[in-house]
């Protein structure tokens, strides 16, 4: 199982890439899901937004983005983390968020990194270095609770 990461800033993805983001993202949340919500969210073009892809052959196995801390009141903002169904329970998921945090301390050196996450993940952030911050909240019909990697 050869995995080739792959981290762009959006003004380098191909239409290919973006269209393979896109649709995977489609695929999970939307379809499986069932979460009707307006995932194009003006987010993915702007200011030094990052992409964060895992390939396997010619196929999108995994995928989240890196939000900017200046489009994101100082937090490097970890979002639309995704895993292809065939990938499931093999071990992605993590090496998907180590890729993440090594990628978002190269790019933005000493920032704090949040993400939102589902409450029943709170255990599986913080083997991360991720603490809630907040209450619970509810977004497109889910369950959330805001997490934050601080400095050390």
């Amino acid at each position: 199982m050869s995995i080739n990461w792959i981290c762009k800033h959006h003004t380098a993805l191909s239409k290919e890439q973006l269209y393979a983001i896109l649709q995977l993202r489609a695929q999970v949340f939307v379809v499986e899901q069932k979460c009707w919500y307006q995932d194009v969210d003006g987010q993915d073009l702007v200011g030094d937004t990052r992409h964060l892809m895992a390939w396997q052959n010619e196929e999108l196995v995994a995928y989240l983005r890196l939000l900017d801390p200046i489009q994101q009141d100082g937090d490097v903002t970890i979002g639309r983390v995704v895993t292809a169904p065939s990938m499931r329970n093999k071990g992605m998921g993590h090496e998907l968020m180590v890729q993440a945090l090594e990628h978002a301390e190269r790019n933005w050196p000493d920032q704090p990194i949040y993400l939102s996450a589902q409450p029943h993940l709170q255990g599986y952030y913080s083997r991360y270095g991720f603490n809630p911050v907040g209450d619970v909240y509810v977004e497109e019909g889910i369950s959330r609770i805001g997490m934050r990697r601080d400095l050390d």
